[in-house]
Parts: structure tokens; C-alpha cells; sequence
């Protein structure tokens, strides 16, 4: 179980930095057009995201169940916020990841319009970083993360 945390931890940190660096340099190389609004390297990154997300949950969860084993009457501990605020964090985002993306392969579903739904990326490209990068080096135990 250890190697498969460490493995994950990378994966999940490699994604991280490749979402980061994509949202934040993708209006210096790619010129968006009204039916291309988006450069195609998403299509790469999304499959990605799907899976770190997955991990990132299926992880945290055991994570936040093994800081809970100590009952409703422990006190609140740094640990528990963390692995609470990671898992919930990585829930809410997940829950937009996966309507946006599956909005894209619905050009139907018009029940909000372009604008709505640019801003709904750029929360996702802008906070799935964090979280992922976070989960990842707790489970590789970097510094103030504490052991994976």
C-alpha cells in the first residue's frame, strides 16, 4: 500500500503542476476563437483530472476515516481539518469538474450559458491544483503534511 501511495502522490502532483501551468500559459500560445475557445491539449489534461480525482477522493476518504477512529469526542485536531477540508474541497470541485466535462460532450444541455460555464473551468483550473498538490504531498509525507 505504500508504494501505491507514493505512485499516486506523484501522479497527483504531475497533474497538479500540469493543470497550474496550462491554465496559467494558455492565453500566451493559443489565440481562442469563438468555436475554439479552448486549446485541444484539455482534451489530454481531463482524462487526467477524472483520475486524479478519483484517487484524490478514494484516498482522502480512507484518510478522513482514519483521523475519525478517534470518535466524535476527540478534539479537533489539525489533521482532521486537513483531511476534511482536502476530501470535502476535492468533492466540490470534483462535482464541477465532472458536470463541466460532461457539459462538453453535451452541446444540448444549454441550461447555462458560455460565460457561466468559462467561469466554472477557471474555478476548476484555479483550485484543483491546490488540492491535488496538497493530497499528493501528504501522500508522498512532505514537511507539514504529515505521513501518508
Amino acid at each position: 500500500m505504500h508504494m501505491l501511495k507514493r505512485i499516486t502522490g506523484a501522479y497527483l502532483l504531475l497533474v497538479a503542476v500540469a493543470v497550474a501551468a496550462h491554465t496559467v500559459l494558455e492565453p500566451l500560445y493559443y489565440a481562442s476563437t469563438e468555436a475554439n475557445p479552448y486549446s485541444p491539449f484539455w482534451n489530454i489534461l481531463n482524462p487526467c483530472m477524472a483520475l486524479a480525482i478519483a484517487l484524490a477522493i478514494a484516498f482522502g476518504h480512507l484518510r478522513m476515516k482514519r483521523v475519525e477512529r478517534e470518535g466524535a469526542d476527540a478534539p479537533v485536531t489539525r489533521g482532521y481539518l486537513c483531511a476534511n477540508a482536502l476530501y470535502f474541497g476535492t468533492l466540490f470541485v470534483g462535482i464541477l469538474f465532472f458536470w463541466s466535462w460532461f457539459n462538453l460532450w453535451s452541446p444540448e444541455f444549454t441550461a447555462i450559458g458560455a460565460s457561466a460555464i468559462s467561469l466554472t473551468w477557471i474555478v476548476i483550473d484555479a483550485a484543483l491544483p491546490l488540492l491535488l498538490g496538497a493530497t499528493g504531498a501528504y501522500l508522498l509525507g512532505w514537511g507539514c503534511w504529515g505521513k501518508g
